[in-house]
């Protein structure tokens, strides 16, 4: 059975369950609704599921437009997580071969779905983004994955920014990014803010690489504010251990 009519089997499913549930009137509007709702959500989730996994890319990406929406309703709970990770791999770790091609390669599928991790803002969340950043190769997919690890903010042991200040390493050697380097600056400058201050030395020296290095000279002046601002959160450390 293919993907697409896997898909429209589910919405009749779905579409037959609410019907049934909504003609239930023995219970009270109440009852009703929060039946309604719970359905309406196992729908939803097994339908991202199935979707997320389909083998073409037009049903991945009707899968993240079902994640949009949940997301949008405060749904972030750990399936959405999981079909996020899937999606998020997708040609990279999960791998679909046809006369030895690679046929699932979806780089923008990766790439939104990168995007809506940082909208979980979750701990997990940053874990499936951290994956992303050692496997993807692709630098669309890695400037979004750098962007959300700077929207949730967490670096608990300085694994974040190492991760960003490795990734940008990576490139730097062969292929130097401008937009990769300047979101990796941004996600410095963002992650310092919220950790008052960085303290792997990996991250200031890719700073200065990119301050020095081969990047077109907005992105080196950025890099050079940045190292500018991280130095007022050195100042107020002293401050605080003087104080203490």
């Amino acid at each position: 059975m293919t993907s697409v009519k896997r898909f429209s089997l589910f919405c009749a499913a779905a579409l037959f369950t609410v019907s049934m549930a909504a003609g239930q009137s023995s219970y009270s509007d109440d009852e009703m609704s929060v039946e309604e709702s719970y359905l309406q959500e196992s729908v939803e989730l097994m339908v991202i599921r199935e979707t997320s996994r389909a083998d073409t890319r037009d049903q991945k990406l009707v899968a993240l437009e079902y994640i949009s929406d949940a997301i949008n309703r405060g749904n972030t709970g750990e399936e959405v997580r999981a079909a996020l990770e899937y999606l998020a791999m997708e040609g990279v770790m999960n791998k679909a071969r046809e006369n030895g091609r690679l046929v699932n390669n979806f780089p923008d599928v990766r790439r939104k779905a990168a995007e809506y991790l940082g909208d979980l803002g979750t701990v997990e969340a940053k874990n499936t983004l951290l994956k992303i950043v050692v496997a993807d190769p692709e630098p669309m997919v890695l400037q979004e994955a750098v962007k959300s690890l700077a929207k949730i903010g967490l670096n608990e042991n300085e694994e974040t920014v190492n991760a960003i200040a490795w990734i940008v390493t990576r490139f730097d050697v062969l292929n130097p990014d401008n937009l990769l380097a300047l979101s990796a600056v941004d996600a410095f400058e963002k992650i310092a803010e919220k950790n008052g201050g960085i303290k792997d030395p990996n991250a200031i020296r890719v700073l200065i690489r990119i301050a020095e290095g081969p990047y077109i000279r907005p992105v080196q002046d950025r890099a050079k504010q940045v190292i500018m601002d991280l130095r007022r959160y050195s100042g107020r450390s002293q401050q605080n251990r003087s104080g203490s």
